[in-house]
């Protein structure tokens, strides 16, 4: 069964790094992007960093120079660097990922709080 499965979340202070990570399972082939979202409470969901398989990235505004996306050789597993974390990077940071035949897969969330 084709999943996702993100790890690296939690608790850091101001100014502090997380590592987030997307292992999409070996069904999931014919990946167009990757990417990561997060949502705040009472929001949609907001993308904070894309990549595709060439390397070629983009990033929210509030995040540039702050937050890195990279990927893997196999453009199986992405990751989402994050420094200088403020308070208002505190949501719920999911997984994305796009497929072939414009199929889209969801991880399951993962939680980060900013907070001193």
């Amino acid at each position: 069964q084709a999943q996702l499965v993100e790890s690296g979340g939690g608790l850091v202070q101001p100014g502090g790094s997380l590592r987030l990570s997307c292992a999409a399972s070996k069904s999931i082939a014919g990946i167009y992007a990757m990417a990561w979202y997060r949502q705040f409470p009472g929001k949609q969901r907001e993308l904070v960093a894309r990549i595709i398989p060439n390397g070629d990235t983009n990033y929210a505004d509030s995040v540039k120079g702050r937050f890195t996306i990279s990927r893997n050789k196999a453009f199986n597993t992405a990751y989402l660097q994050m420094n200088s974390l403020k308070p208002e990077d505190t949501a719920i940071y999911y997984c994305y990922v796009l497929r072939a035949g414009q199929i889209e897969l969801w991880g399951q969330g993962t939680q980060v709080t900013v907070s001193s």
